[in-house]
């Protein structure tokens, strides 16, 4: 792709009603994206329907939920569960008497990790083994969820299954230094990318992040085609991030999170998207803007790119409720501090010449440097001071309000969806939020 293609007008649902199945295709946890597409099929009528990922015991081996947890998750979902377990990735899988590729990555340390060298012969028997539990589990899960669904009804599967990182003490140190590292501690992320531990990781992040999209889109197919002849519709939709449009300097413009490793896996999720299009299928990503969620927070200054938000919601026709929204804002900033004087800190980061040649569509992810993690983590970091509480921000505020506006643009989009990778700008959110409120 030579640019970003958005969503240009607001969408509205002229598919799912009342009994059609909305099937979410990973489990839900915490904060993120997902509630807000829930939501959103809830009030259209749909009945819920979830799968899990399963549990890890402390030996690794993997199960099925227990009956308290499966009525906790359940109840959380507000639907039907079925408990088959869909951990994707092959991290923790490995040959009988073999170690996982966790094993592998706990016996690194973090001054020799760049030059330690890896098992690749291994790792793909285990990524093997990985991938045949995953499309073994979901035909199961396949199996269990046609009966769910009633004859002359539309489906909607969401896609939200993201992720990789082994799960060693290792990596995180590692982690923090790449992505919040300054000055003697910064590291650069190209050094991540070019290790043995860094071509693991892309590997199990295509798997987590990108393939469980192909996988669904194939093994739903008979779904699919009995849902079809019985004048049904399906449609697919996933979660992408490939940088979006915010207001800098009064114009929406393209610009991204850097460094963002998981972008490769997320380009790949969009080649996925794109292939079934072509079949006629109706998948589509959908690129959403930055949002904090718990699985962002290793990312400092993601939130960089969220908070200009306010400015586009007074741009796209303000009112009543932005108004209230700026004041709630300012109510979390400590005395002195102001809500305009924090959006000047982060337009003049964005216009920074350190950072502008990260705005580099084509490029992207583009690995970071020293001069822009300093910048990025140092305004992140001046920012967070500005508040009363550095547990309760600013962005925490929006990203609760960009959730539900992205849950209710995928949905109406997928009604109809222009193509297979579109892009929910600063622009849209702000419009869909207004409509809501006005």
């Amino acid at each position: 792709m030579k640019e970003s293609i958005p969503l240009t007008s607001l969408p509205t649902n002229s598919l799912y009603g009342e009994g059609d199945v909305f099937v979410l295709f990973g489990e839900l946890f915490g904060r993120g994206y997902a509630t807000g597409l829930i939501d959103a099929a809830k009030a259209a009528g749909m009945t819920v329907v979830g799968i899990t990922v399963g549990r890890r015991e402390e030996d690794g081996s993997l199960r099925a939920l227990t009956a308290e947890e499966h009525t906790a998750a359940e109840e959380n979902l507000g639907g039907k569960i079925i408990n088959v377990p869909l951990m994707a990735g092959f991290d923790m899988d490995a040959p009988e008497g073999e170690k996982t590729p966790t094993d592998l990555v706990g016996e690194m340390t973090i001054d020799g990790w760049q030059d330690h060298k890896l098992d690749f012969d291994l790792i793909d028997r285990c990524r093997e083994l990985g991938v045949t539990r995953f499309k073994t589990a979901l035909i199961d899960v396949m199996a269990q969820l046609d009966a769910l669904i009633p004859a002359g009804k539309n489906v909607f599967f969401a896609h939200t299954m993201a992720g990789g990182i082994p799960r060693a003490k290792v990596f995180m140190a590692i982690a923090n230094r790449i992505y919040k590292g300054r000055g003697a501690r910064y590291m650069p992320s190209q050094s991540l990318v070019d290790s043995d531990l860094g071509k693991l990781i892309l590997q199990n992040f295509d798997e987590v992040t990108a393939h469980t999209f192909g996988h669904l889109i194939e093994a739903s197919s008979a779904i699919r085609t009995r849902i079809e002849g019985e004048g049904g519709q399906v449609r697919y939709t996933a979660y992408g991030y490939h940088g979006t449009r915010v207001l800098i300097d009064g114009a929406y413009k393209w610009q991204t999170y850097t460094n963002y490793t998981q972008g490769y896996a997320k380009m790949t999720l969009e080649g996925h998207a794109q292939a079934a299009f072509e079949k006629g299928i109706k998948a589509t990503v959908f690129n959403c803007p930055e949002i904090r969620t718990n699985s962002s927070d290793v990312f400092a200054g993601i939130e960089l790119s969220l908070l200009p938000l306010l400015e586009a919601l007074r741009k796209e026709g303000g009112g009543a409720w932005v108004d209230a929204l700026w004041s709630e804002c300012q109510d979390l900033l400590k005395d002195g501090a102001t809500v305009e004087g924090l959006l000047k800190d982060v337009n003049d980061y964005q216009l920074d010449p350190v950072m502008q040649p990260f705005n580099n569509f084509e490029a992207w992810p583009m690995p970071n440097s020293g001069e822009q993690v300093e910048k990025t983590v140092g305004t992140s970091q001046a920012i967070v001071a500005l508040h009363k509480d550095r547990k309760v921000l600013v962005s925490d505020v929006l990203s609760h309000e960009v959730v539900n506006a992205t849950g209710q643009l995928i949905f109406g989009e997928a009604s109809d969806p222009a193509g297979p990778v579109l892009w929910l700008d600063h622009d849209l959110v702000a419009q869909q939020l207004i409509a809501n409120k006005g």
